[in-house]
């Protein structure tokens, strides 16, 4: 059970995170359409799992090419969220991305459900 400054800054880490990944979308990351759904702290906040969504776009490769544009600007992520929210920890957390494919089991699980 996650105690309250764990969900507090699991919250705030989701928020900093979506707005550094949605401004530098365009340049960093190939334009995906990217949504943090969860931040998962461990009890002693030195690892934070990240799970990501992206938007199916046309002209954008799949999830697995995004994910791993994140994966690999992860240092500089990890560097521009320090500076805002250094001030609530004092060791900022250790970042890992996955990719939050709980919309595409929803969708095919809502499919099977509607066969019947």
């Amino acid at each position: 059970m996650a105690g309250i400054r764990q969900e507090r800054l699991a919250a705030l880490l989701q928020k900093e995170i979506g707005s550094l990944l949605q401004k530098e979308a365009s340049i960093r990351f190939g334009g995906h359409f990217i949504t943090v759904t969860t931040v998962r702290l461990t009890p002693d906040l030195s690892l934070a799992r990240v799970y990501l969504s992206f938007m199916a776009i046309a002209s954008v490769g799949k999830p697995e090419e995004g994910i791993a544009l994140v994966e690999a600007e992860a240092f500089h992520i990890r560097k521009l969220l320090a500076g805002k929210v250094g001030k609530h920890l004092r060791k900022m957390p250790e970042l890992r991305f996955f990719l939050d494919d709980s919309l595409d089991r929803y969708e095919e699980i809502d499919g099977l459900l509607k066969d019947d």
